[in-house]
């Protein structure tokens, strides 16, 4: 899918950098090194002694063999090819072979800027001179009186098309009609968008509360999607079922998506929504999303090159020309920060 003659359309099929993006649920790393590709790019994830997650790009500065093979010695990654280790710092912090090695100490190793929330691991992708924004997530995913349950899985899809996927109300009403959730409402819509002070909200405008209506877009340090889904009392405590999705890259074909499954409750509420929750619920949203991917991995890399868009598609569409102009902004800034690092006389001018 990567087009050396389009930048942009490049940047936006490997991934929109200069956002935080959650890499794994919390629980995917333990002890052991986890080796994981991200954005085209291969990380390995550990917890120290303190149980911090570290993350450093998965490569031991010796000779290049995955660091994830190796073992954890507490403050350290040893690499199983020559026992080499690297620190959080992405220091070569010990060379076992060698005796006061010249090498110990440097910093060999990218160091990806880590934040851990809402259960997942969420890592910076910056270009170079790009320091980290702060990460807002939707209310939904920070606690206090909503309990959010997390699930995620891989798609062998790009990113773009699952992104895509949550910003299609319609789609609900037919691709997912027998669902527990989404049986009702009518089928034919007319669909209109609104701003809001972090992106947009795309809704039907002939029914609300019924179906999946509306969903949000909101970029606040990372890219995200919520929207509801009106809940029967039999299914428990806490009124509309939200949901909170995120999708990262792996690469250009495949992607990891996590969704956040929320309610709002508190007190013996949430111990009953979680129980209700796992006993029966979750394996019929997981009978959702699998609808979701079926379709997405069916369809060709290339598919959006071949479309007949309407009415009910100004939600992605508008989606799409949100990312493009911001991968364009990058690919700009890119390339004037490559010509100012190689002329240190060059000099833009507003």
């Amino acid at each position: 899918m990567a087009d050396a003659a389009n930048p942009i359309e490049a940047r936006l099929n490997a991934g929109v950098r200069n956002l935080w993006y959650p890499v794994a649920a919390s629980w995917m790393v333990r002890d052991k090194p986890l080796g994981i590709t991200r954005l085209g790019e291969k990380i390995v994830l550990w917890r120290d002694a303190d149980g911090v997650v570290q993350a450093v790009d998965d490569r031991c500065p010796h000779r290049g063999a995955r660091l994830s093979m190796g073992w954890n010695l507490g403050k350290t990654l040893a690499c199983w090819y020559h026992g080499v280790e690297v620190d959080g710092e992405g220091r070569m912090a010990k060379v076992p072979a060698v005796a006061n090695c010249v090498t110990e100490g440097r910093k060999l190793n990218t160091v990806y800027p880590l934040i851990e929330r809402a259960g997942a691991i969420f890592l910076w992708f910056g270009d170079a001179g790009v320091e980290p924004t702060p990460l807002d997530l939707p209310d939904e995913c920070n606690g206090g009186e909503w309990e959010a349950i997390l699930c995620t899985a891989h798609w062998n899809c790009n990113y773009r098309y699952a992104a895509e996927n949550v910003m299609d109300p319609m789609h609900g009403a037919y691709l997912h009609s027998v669902s527990h959730s989404m049986a009702d409402g009518d089928k034919t819509a007319t669909m209109q968008a609104r701003n809001t002070p972090t992106g947009f909200v795309f809704e039907k405008t002939s029914q609300s509360g019924v179906n999946f209506d509306w969903t949000e877009f909101g970029a606040t340090g990372a890219y995200w999607q919520r929207l509801s889904i009106p809940y029967r009392k039999t299914a428990g405590p806490g009124g509309s079922f939200f949901i909170v999705g995120m999708v990262t890259p792996v690469d250009e074909t495949r992607c990891r998506v996590f969704f956040w499954r929320c309610r709002k409750v508190e007190g013996w509420q949430r111990d009953a929504w979680k129980f209700l929750y796992r006993a029966k619920l979750e394996g019929l949203h997981w009978a959702v999303l699998e609808q979701d991917r079926l379709i997405l991995e069916g369809m060709d890399d290339d598919a959006r090159s071949h479309e007949a868009l309407y009415a009910h598609d100004a939600g992605l569409v508008r989606l799409r020309r949100i990312m493009t102009q911001e991968a364009k902004r990058q690919v700009e800034a890119v390339a004037t920060h490559t010509i100012a690092k190689a002329d240190p006389a060059f000099v833009t001018v507003a």
